[in-house]
């Protein structure tokens, strides 16, 4: 006989399969008592699926009214995932996704068991979707997004260590607003009660994450919402540039006069790729003067216009 975990997601299928299921045929299937299927249907009503008996010589079991789809065993970030997943597509340009997605939104969180179905609705209340060119990265925790979500939901003040994009690690305590889904990342707009103003925060440079239980009456957002808020600071941030440039040099040759400015790969023993991150491209522009060679600008296209700037300011200067 399978074992009780086994059984029990056998039943969940079963009870999905048919509308109702005498329980004399329901036990058979299961290869158990019909004393053993009566306790197996008790664990799943204490998870909190709604499974309804009826009693007597045609008795049996079925999933209540509104349980039309498959029932979920999944554990709170498997919740989370399908909730953000389902939210991403909502906001889909993709004709038709948007619309199906909102309505599987509806239903899956409608035969969730209320305890997960807390947590999932905390997120999707306290989530503003905001449209933006870039941003790819994912990694974001599900258990701290849900911890984010209710602090937000309950006014409650957080306090978790921020790592900046220079690698400042800061202790915050702040008071939650919203979260805001940019492409694949997730800001966190707060009051920040050491800093006396508002911030975002992005979510995957938060660590360790704890709710306070001190709560807090929200303050006025100085924005029209939490979506341009997020917007405007980011359309403030500097521009980073990612640079690649063939260079008729050796990477080990490059590498010994540029040094940790960019990185080399070798091509062969004459040539070699530099890529490096900046938010200014003159920096880009002084490394490949230094490296006094010959190179060919594969991008971006404003490396190649500053690098035209440069060199007609230095014709110039050669004709005074």
């Amino acid at each position: 006989m399978a074992n009780t975990s086994s059984r029990m997601l056998r039943l969940l299928s079963l009870l999905q399969t048919h509308r109702f299921w005498p329980g004399g045929e329901l036990a058979d299937r299961l290869d158990v008592s019909v004393r053993t299927l009566r306790r197996d249907i008790d664990r799943l009503r204490e998870l909190g699926y709604p499974v309804e008996a009826q009693r007597g010589v045609d008795g049996g079991y079925q999933l209540a009214a509104g349980a039309a789809l498959p029932p979920l065993v999944v554990d709170d970030e498997e919740a989370v995932a399908l909730a953000v997943g389902l939210q991403s597509s909502a906001h889909s340009a993709v004709e038709g996704i948007a619309e199906s997605s909102v309505r599987v939104l509806a239903k899956v969180v409608q035969v969730m068991p209320v305890r997960l179905r807390r947590r999932v609705e905390a997120l999707r209340a306290m989530t503003v979707p905001l449209d933006w060119q870039g941003s790819s990265e994912a990694g974001v925790d599900p258990g701290v997004l849900t911890t984010v979500a209710l602090a937000c939901r309950d006014s409650e003040r957080l306090h978790f260590s921020y790592r900046a994009a220079g690698g400042e690690l800061t202790e915050r305590d702040v008071e939650p607003y919203r979260l805001v889904r940019v492409g694949r990342r997730w800001y966190l707009v707060a009051y920040d009660l050491g800093r006396h103003d508002w911030r975002s925060f992005r979510v995957d440079r938060l660590t360790g994450l704890g709710r306070t239980g001190a709560r807090f009456r929200p303050r006025t957002l100085p924005a029209t919402d939490a979506a341009e808020f997020v917007r405007e600071r980011l359309e403030n941030l500097p521009r980073s540039y990612q640079v690649e440039v063939l260079v008729e040099l050796p990477a080990a040759d490059a590498r010994q006069r540029v040094g940790r400015w960019a990185t080399f790969e070798e091509l062969d023993q004459n040539r070699s790729r530099l890529r490096m991150t900046t938010v200014s491209l003159d920096w880009a522009v002084m490394a490949l003067g230094v490296l006094a060679a010959d190179f060919q600008v594969l991008g971006p296209p404003e490396l190649l216009e500053e690098v035209h700037a440069w060199g007609a300011r230095f014709v110039r200067a050669r004709g005074s």
